[in-house]
């Protein structure tokens, strides 16, 4: 028998044989990691039918491999590094949660100066093309959003009144909305999510100042008795800043159609979307709470917390200008970009 058919066998085989490998070879799996547990609404609504969207649309060539809850180390405030050096491709964080940072967005988590989630989400995006792009120039931005409005959840007492702060130790999750505790006459206690659980239960805190997005994911509704919310058409108290971010080498290294799927979703639209998938996990975490007492401040109420916001608005854009930035200019295109995305 001649050895050519033998030699064009084998060879045929070790093709088929590659054939696996070079499909492997072709495929993109993204690292996405944040901070949330892998039951938390955010990864449920959020995050993995967002990985499910670019691996349809990408005929399975893209995939995601999510790691909840920090499982591939380090703490919250260093997803941002991680996501920058590469060590992930794609991360989900507060921008807050690296304080100074990112200092032109925190416009947005200035006191009462959210309403929807969904437009001021659109609003970020379109104010970090404006006005923030060299913020974050190190990575690659797939979108920006808010949550909804912010709600004290308290272990013994309501909150009613300005007076009922006093005295109390309450988390928030950033910089401004630190300062606005102080300016309430609280003692303000900055931890990440995952550690107001079990704070409250020990007592390190009297409360948290979250939405209701956060109730599940650290089971607030066990710990806290008392869900005292703002008064519905008046702006909210707070809002913080996500980003949903890519590697920036990562996403350079892209075939092109693979970008395509990747640009097609991200951006303005993706951004308002994620805003209105929150307010929804916050209809849905506010039944978990339903046991519990909750009460509305009015909005009468809410002049004193106002004036008390207003000082820290003003000592924001102070805080800008010291820094070589407008502040005012800045504060004064956030809320444009939030009235006009109002629906």
């Amino acid at each position: 028998m001649s050895r050519f058919p033998l030699a064009a066998t084998a060879a045929a085989a070790l093709f088929l044989t590659a054939l696996p490998a070079a499909r492997a070879a072709d495929e993109v799996v993204l690292k996405v990691h944040h901070f949330l547990p892998a039951g938390s609404y955010a990864q449920q609504m959020f995050i993995q039918p967002w990985c499910d969207k670019i691996a349809a649309e990408s005929n399975k060539r893209m995939r995601c491999q999510i790691y909840p809850s920090m499982q591939l180390g380090g703490t919250p405030p260093q997803l941002v590094d991680q996501v920058k050096d590469g060590l992930v491709d794609v991360i989900w964080t507060l921008t807050g949660y690296t304080p100074g940072r990112f200092p032109r967005v925190e416009a947005f988590e200035l006191p009462f100066m959210m309403q929807s989630p969904e437009g001021t989400s659109r609003a970020l995006w379109q104010f970090v093309q404006q006005y923030a792009t060299d913020d974050f120039k190190a990575i690659h931005p797939i979108a920006f959003h808010v949550h909804g409005d912010g709600v004290f959840h308290m272990v013994r007492k309501p909150i009613k009144t300005l007076a009922d702060l006093q005295g109390l130790k309450v988390r928030a999750p950033t910089r401004q909305t630190n300062k606005l505790l102080a300016a309430l006459g609280a003692t303000p206690v900055a931890m990440p999510v995952p550690a107001v659980g079990e704070a409250m239960s020990k007592g390190v805190i009297d409360g948290a100042l979250v939405p209701y997005e956060v109730v599940p994911s650290v089971k607030i509704q066990e710990i806290a008795k008392f869900h005292s919310e703002t008064d519905p058409a008046e702006p909210a108290i707070y809002t913080s800043t996500f980003m949903f971010a890519m590697n920036k080498a990562r996403y350079d290294a892209l075939p092109a159609d693979l970008k395509k799927v990747l640009d097609a979703n991200s951006g303005a639209d993706l951004s308002a979307h994620i805003g209105a998938v929150f307010l929804q996990a916050d209809a849905e975490g506010k039944k978990l709470t339903k046991g519990n007492t909750t009460n509305v401040i009015p909005k009468a109420e809410l002049v004193a917390f106002k004036a008390a916001g207003q000082k820290v608005t003003d000592a924001w854009v102070a805080d800008m200008n010291g820094k070589g930035l407008n502040g005012q200019q800045l504060l004064d295109g956030a809320r444009t970009l939030i009235q006009k995305n109002q629906r």
